[in-house]
């Protein structure tokens, strides 16, 4: 176009290997930092590299604190959150888009409008019903109030409505009924926006603090983020090579889970119109 600069290539390099120092270096820190004493911690000026490599923090995140119990936990919770949004979001988002029902569009702004609702503002009558239902200190506690979320459910719809209605009739021509259109023909469409939902449903709620740390009221009931907040904490300060190891051991399930659903991931975002 004339009268336009286009910045040269090594420019644009160089402002994308910026963004991704950026992104990296706390990850590098904290790896590197969880393999530190304390007192090299503490130090200043920091120093990137460790100077002595020691596992103590893994051995005390391990022999100390009921590591397998709180890993559990987390993978339990997470697994339960993660799977109850992908089936109810997607039926909830499949009845938006595709069925006709007295109400439809006020359900759906009633939906809309959850998402512009900060979770703060509900989270004390959501701890005051699940008290009164008995359910504090209880996995279920833990799980119930997040089986399904306003944003799954715009997400499953947003990319429904993608999809064919001519799938819909004919699967009503065919004699089937709704739900066996639902989980025959629409939900293996999903893919993408099912990975999507999953990776950030698994995200959300595997790094949940606030929550478990209010309802699990027992140490046996702890979440990985609630154990390493509580017991890295000494005496006389807290221990940042403990708490740093186990921040990079929570990391590596979520990075895992990422890696291998990342091209749904992407696909998902980019065709459910999500900016």
């Amino acid at each position: 176009m004339t009268g336009t600069r286009r910045l040269p290539n090594w420019w644009l390099y160089a402002i994308l290997l910026v963004a991704l120092v950026a992104v990296i270096a706390p990850f590098v820190w904290m790896v590197l930092g969880s393999f530190k004493t304390q007192g090299e911690l503490l130090q200043s000026p920091p120093t990137w590299w460790p100077k002595h490599f020691t596992f103590d923090n893994y051995t005390q995140l391990f022999s100390r604190l009921n590591f397998k119990q709180y890993f559990l936990n987390s993978t339990l919770v997470a697994v339960a959150v993660t799977v109850g949004n992908l089936l109810f979001c997607s039926m909830v988002g499949y009845a938006l888009a595709m069925l006709e029902f007295p109400g439809r569009k006020a359900l759906f702004i009633v939906v809309m409008g959850t998402l512009l609702v900060p979770g703060v503002v509900t989270f004390v009558p959501l701890f005051v019903l699940v008290t009164n239902l008995g359910l504090t200190n209880t996995l279920p506690g833990l799980i119930l109030p997040f089986l399904v979320s306003p944003f799954g459910v715009f997400l499953m719809r947003q990319f429904i409505l993608g999809l064919p209605r001519d799938l819909l009739d004919a699967g009503r021509v065919d004699g089937a009924s709704e739900l066996r259109i639902f989980a025959r023909i629409f939900l293996p469409l999903c893919g993408p926006a099912l990975a999507t939902l999953g990776i950030l449903t698994f995200l959300g709620s595997w790094n949940n603090f606030l929550w478990p740390l209010v309802v699990a009221q027992q140490e046996d009931k702890y979440t990985l983020p609630v154990a390493l907040a509580l017991y890295a904490k000494g005496q006389n300060s807290t221990q940042y090579g403990l708490l740093l190891a186990g921040a990079t051991v929570v990391v590596i399930p979520i990075l895992a889970v990422f890696l291998v659903f990342q091209r749904r991931v992407i696909e998902g975002i980019a065709t459910t119109g999500i900016k």
